[in-house]
């Protein structure tokens, strides 16, 4: 009487499973994380490495300044031109919002005219450092996509440190140091991205392309450069991406040198334009940046092709049965074999390493000595992601896995796991079982409940 409710629920479930059938259009983005394929056992989940797409992560950070009363306006105070020291017209005041320049400024739309800018005090305590520094915090591990660009509406500076944390800000290194004379400045040699090569791209350098000129008017940018960083890899055009990714899943620090959790800007001079400061007129020293573009993505394992912005805090919605902030761990009851991040390879698809359901079934009240079998339901609520293995889900009575969905067991044996005899007659059935899992006498209604155990896991399984 059982058979036309499963074949009633097989057909549910299969008509469910084209209903919900999705075919990716882009796969080279990893923006897929599971599809539905045809099998010759019929509708199986194909499991995808996927992330996040890349978007402007300066949507999400929040912005500390060190010393925190550095910003211009208290009081209020008229700056000079750098270039031109008669040049005083322009006020900064704290209370009025046309000539307030708060740090919020250095992220909204740049599409006004004029331009908005953060701003700090003169270096009115000269010969005292004017030094500023400017902490943007995520409290989420993401990864970098495009270069960091700052903006300068001041001369760009003549000593600067980009600096980045892993950990939360509790510890940091250097990314890249900016001077007009790095020897000078850092005791380092000056270089250029162009200098690197895939031994030394991990190479933390000294650069002065950004610092010279102080024309704020044709030169305003300071970047660091990560697509020319991918580019020693994936070629000029970025058109070898296989390779890039290969690098990327075999070498930690790799991976490790463009994630991040903070950056830090470290101001340490700024320009002058001259190599004497003038000390009759410090209003014409000043920092200012209209603009910062960080472009990145959240850091997901590649088992998540979402984040989401909630209550003030980024998290990738985790796939594969993986869950935590960055996907790091496996869902509860998921332990079927140990977590591990996911891989960008083969390409297209990558390897997704999901993490497996797995349950290993006692039933006490049986008088049984050995009766433990390990079954495996599915890993979804209408899907499998898989039944049985090599490793750890076996087949059992000498039955083999066939594409993970289904066990062909010897002849003689039956179940899920080919874990329980097929007895053909009336008789005691011990004798043919496995020591692996043995089934003695038990009372009458625990041995009609077994049997239906086993056909609902069944039943389960092939949807």
């Amino acid at each position: 009487m059982l058979w036309p409710v499963f074949l009633a629920l097989q057909a549910v479930c299969t008509s469910v499973a084209h209903a919900m059938q999705h075919y990716p259009s882009a796969w080279g983005h990893y923006d897929v994380c599971k599809s539905q394929i045809y099998t010759e056992e019929g509708l199986a989940w194909d499991y995808m490495a996927c992330q996040p797409e890349a978007t402007d992560m300066t949507k999400y950070l929040r912005v500390a300044l060190d010393p925190p009363n550095i910003t211009c306006g208290d009081p209020p105070e008229t700056y000079c031109a750098l270039e031109n020291p008669y040049m005083c017209n322009n006020e900064c005041d704290a209370t009025t919002e046309e000539l307030a320049h708060p740090p919020e400024l250095m992220f909204d739309f740049e599409g006004r005219n004029p331009t908005t800018f953060w701003q700090s005090t003169s270096w009115k305590k000269y010969p005292k450092p004017l030094q500023v520094n400017i902490t943007l915090s995520w409290n989420k591990t993401i990864e970098l996509t495009d270069d960091i660009i700052l903006t300068f509406e001041s001369g760009r500076p003549e000593q600067m440190v980009l600096e980045k944390s892993l950990d939360y800000g509790r510890t940091w290194t250097p990314y890249q140091f900016y001077a007009t004379d790095c020897l000078d400045a850092f005791t380092m040699e000056p270089k250029t991205v162009n200098d690197l090569t895939q031994r030394t791209l991990l190479d933390i350098i000294c650069t002065e392309d950004y610092s010279r000129g102080y024309v704020w008017k044709n030169d305003k940018t300071v970047r660091f450069e990560i697509k020319d960083r991918f580019a020693l890899f994936a070629g000029p055009r970025l058109h070898n991406m296989a390779s890039l990714y290969g690098q990327l899943d075999t070498t930690k620090n790799l991976r490790d040198f463009f994630t991040i959790t903070d950056l830090r800007i470290r101001l340490l001079k700024p320009a002058t334009g001259a190599t004497m400061v003038d000390e009759n007129n410090l209003s014409r020293y000043f920092y200012a940046i209209s603009d910062i573009k960080v472009q990145g993505r959240c850091k997901c394992n590649l088992h998540a092709n979402s984040c989401v912005f909630d209550k003030g805090k980024l998290g990738c919605e985790c796939e594969h049965n993986t869950t935590g902030p960055d996907c790091s761990r496996c869902k509860r009851h998921y332990h079927g074999r140990a977590w591990s991040v996911g891989s960008y390879l083969p390409i297209p698809k990558g390897t997704a390493n999901i993490c497996t359901y797995f349950y290993s079934y006692r039933f006490k009240d049986c008088p049984c000595d050995s009766f433990n079998v390990q079954l495996t339901p599915t890993a979804g609520r209408s899907h499998s992601s898989r039944v049985c293995d090599n490793a750890m889900l076996r087949c059992q009575n000498g039955g083999t896995c066939h594409h993970h969905q289904r066990c062909h067991c010897s002849p003689g044996f039956t179940g899920v796991l080919c874990e329980r005899a097929s007895c053909q007659g009336p008789g005691d059935c011990d004798d043919q079982l496995s020591g692996r899992a043995s089934f003695h006498h038990c009372p009458g209604g625990l041995q009609l409940a077994l049997p239906l155990v086993v056909l609902l896991l069944l039943i389960v399984s092939l949807c």
